[in-house]
């Protein structure tokens, strides 16, 4: 590898020189010269390494260090750290050096940083323990976590440079954790940029063309924006207000995701206009007053739908997020959303927690806020380190909830909890024993069960028994990480006696039949059981939730090998005979990507169609090579494919389908429309008479004059699918036709 060239020597020093400037928290020449130090060291360590783009190495430290800096506002420690972040990693330094030379707070962060290089644990991944690793440190300082964000998002903006299979990865692993995270932190900004960016590289055309779409209607928009702010700027001066006011552009991501979830076109989501207010207050008035007084001035001009007022001034969002939001009819007939701010709650906003924590560090004696409650959830989450890491993951992706309720206690206090939280959450929010020993609770003073949903400003007395213990039921009830880990940490004991009982039960009846506990065994069994493991298996069979009366019947089952099913259909991949399963070894080549559909080829890995996106030919999908071998194919745009990328990087493998239309495949279009006498008989005769298409299922509820249901199909590709939704659009009374991913067989 080559050494750096005087030209690049040139750009790196100007690089680093702009860092020093935008840097408006190291003002003091201590804080100065840690920076300089940190930087000379990092350069050196890195001297003649280059990134996947061809520029050298240190670019990269020192951008990540800008962000944390001028993006975030943390100050000359943090942005020492961010410019070592890779050094304990990538080169000959140890944490050992690093907390010689700069002590050991400074260590002990990049220590947090560092990524590991073994797995811990058999059934876990690099990514999941990595994960685990960084929060462990996070309890301790918060400054991880921010420049591990930081360290993301310049990784997302130059991703070009890498092959697309880790573009798909990292981009999945991103969307799955880090942006949940940067939200939960209340880094707006960050959190949008990295949600755009990793839309960008997993659905490229989409992006482009949400993005497009957004640029054209920005004339008319801003025009909207205007008319409708004209006579709140005459109003807000009338009255000697200091403030600014801005249109808020929507995010390519959240007009993909709206489009998604409400299934409606761009046109539609574009319709809802947003407008910001951001105020300087007064002195010695109370900033919520302001807020309320700005917002009545705007009510004075424009009606209010007072269904969609949110008052996050008097209980801020648990991340932090302080804001008055209002929806009014604006002049040309559009709903128009007004967000209400002060200068201080617009910091918050954009900067998140870095500002709150800079506000704590001024003042000692604040007290505990939403960030400490948060880290204190965390730090409990993390006192169990015999969890499996992914499984830890899980149930921290839960914890970063972005809709919350807020209820009460019985003695008035607030408690902030995910949205969809039960009375058993609730309980063990307030504590654990509390948890462990309750058996019911009140709702605004009415008995109701532990499953029972909490809705914002409930009041909830939770009832116990003392000689209530937990059970394993209890868990369908819980959402909050939380309340799931103090379950788990409560029957554990209990699980393994379970789990010794039915290995003992199994092996004691697979003795009998004269057969070894072997791979080949579990293959069978544990499908048959519908479970995903053995321990599951133990200890179903052991708390006698399995019976093994069938077992014999199971094992002289043939496995399909060679076959996948396909809803009912099943299609062979090759008519070679088929050998014993035990002697079936296949090698994959995760490097190549696994061709789908009617190939005969033989030497083609099996795979099986997930049940959770049903894809078909024409849909963008992934591989997830599962741990029996089998490779399981999802779409693209699964979530639980996203969750898989993000987890099991190393597992994933590209799919393509081949052009076929020898094969039908199952699809579900959900149909909806006004009914009249004769509907459902065109319906039919397009779909059979016309286009030839087979039907499978037909299912439809007709009440008040409008017709609902679904219909299943068996069709050749995505094109054939369109082309027949297109179709049935066409019958009169026809209102909406769209396929449903997720339908059971």
């Amino acid at each position: 590898m080559s050494l750096q060239t005087d030209e690049e020597k040139l750009l790196i020093q100007s690089h680093f020189e702009d860092l020093l400037n935008s840097c408006t928290r190291c003002n003091s020449p201590e804080d100065k010269e840690l920076i300089v130090k940190a930087f000379n060291l990092a350069n050196e360590a890195h001297k003649g390494v280059r990134r996947k783009s061809g520029e050298p190495y240190i670019l990269h430290p020192i951008a990540v260090a800008k962000i944390v800096t001028s993006e975030i506002g943390l100050g000359a420690k943090a942005v020492a750290c961010a410019l070592m972040h890779d050094v304990v990693e990538d080169t000959d330094y140890t944490i050992e050096d690093i907390e010689r030379i700069f002590g050991k707070k400074i260590a002990s962060i990049i220590d947090g940083l560092t990524k590991i290089t073994d797995v811990f644990d058999a059934n876990s991944t690099i990514q999941a323990e990595n994960f685990r690793k960084i929060l462990l440190t996070l309890a301790d300082d918060i400054r991880v976590i921010l420049i591990k964000l930081a360290d993301r998002l310049h990784n997302m903006r130059t991703l070009e440079s890498l092959p697309a299979t880790k573009q798909m990865k990292i981009a999945s692993e991103t969307i799955y954790l880090y942006a949940p995270l940067a939200h939960r932190l209340g880094l707006y900004a960050i959190k949008t940029e990295l949600e755009d960016l990793s839309l960008k590289y997993r659905y490229p055309q989409v992006y482009e063309e949400i993005r497009s779409k957004i640029a054209d209607n920005e004339k008319r928009r801003v025009q909207l924006i205007n008319h409708f702010s004209l006579p709140i700027i005459q109003k807000l001066e009338e009255n000697n207000i200091d403030f600014e006011i801005s249109g808020r552009p929507k995010s390519v991501y959240s007009v993909w995701k709206k489009m998604q979830t409400k299934n409606v076109s761009f046109e539609e989501i574009y319709d809802l206009l947003a407008v910001r207010i951001v105020f300087n207050p007064y002195p010695h008035i109370p900033e919520k007053t302001q807020c309320w007084h700005i917002y009545s001035l705007i009510t004075d001009i424009y009606k209010p739908k007072p269904d969609r007022l949110r008052d996050w001034v008097s209980t801020p969002k648990a991340n932090g997020y302080e804001a008055l939001h209002c929806t009014v009819m604006g002049p040309d007939g559009k709903w128009v959303e007004v967000q209400i701010r002060s200068r201080r709650m617009d910091e918050n906003a954009e900067r998140g927690f870095a500002a709150h924590w800079r506000y704590k560090e001024m003042d000692a004696t604040s007290q505990e806020n939403e960030l400490d409650k948060w880290i204190r959830r965390v730090r409990e989450m993390l006192e169990n380190p015999q969890e499996n890491a992914l499984e830890f993951l899980d149930e921290f992706k839960l914890n970063l909830f972005t809709s919350e309720i807020i209820v009460f206690t019985p003695k008035g206090e607030t408690r902030s909890l995910p949205k969809g939280a039960t009375a058993l959450d609730f309980a063990y929010e307030i504590h654990t024993e509390v948890g462990n020993r309750a058996i019911g609770a009140k709702v605004n003073h009415r008995l109701v069960p532990l499953s029972y949903q909490l809705n914002t400003g409930d009041q909830v007395e939770i009832i116990t028994a003392a000689s209530q213990k937990p059970t394993w039921e209890l868990l369908n009830f819980a959402t909050t990480a939380k309340a799931k880990a103090a379950i788990k940490n409560a029957l554990k004991g209990e699980v393994k006696n379970r789990i010794e009982k039915g290995q003992q039960l199994l092996e004691e009846k697979l003795l009998e039949m004269g057969i070894q506990p072997s791979s080949r065994v579990f293959k069978k069994i544990l499908p048959a059981y519908e479970v995903s493991s053995k321990d599951e298996l133990y200890a179903k069979i052991g708390s006698g939730l399995i019976n093994l009366d069938n077992l014999k019947k199971i094992l002289k089952k043939n496995t399909q090998s060679k076959w996948i099913k396909y809803w009912k259909l099943q299609l062979g991949f090759g008519a070679k005979k088929v050998e014993p399963e035990s002697e079936i070894q296949i090698k994959y080549d995760l490097k190549k990507p696994i061709v789908l559909g009617a190939d005969t080829d033989s030497d083609n890995p099996s795979y099986l169609v997930a049940n959770c996106c049903n894809p078909i030919p024409g849909d963008e999908v992934i591989g997830y090579l599962s741990p029996d071998d089998i490779v399981i194919v999802h779409k693209a745009t699964c979530a639980e494919a996203v969750r898989l990328m993000a987890q099991h990087g190393d597992k994933i493998v590209a799919a393509k389908w081949t052009t076929q239309k020898a094969l039908s495949f199952l699809a579900r279009v959900e149909v909806n429309g006004m009914d009249r006498i004769g509907i459902i008989s065109e319906l039919t005769k397009v779909i059979s008479d016309e286009l030839m298409v087979n039907i499978r299922k037909f299912h439809i509820e007709s009440h008040d004059g409008i017709f609902e249901g679904f219909i299943d199909l068996y069709v050749h590709d995505v094109t054939h699918l369109n082309n027949l939704i297109l179709n049935i659009m066409k019958v009169k009374g026809m209102e909406n036709v769209r396929r449903m991913d997720k339908f059971d067989d």
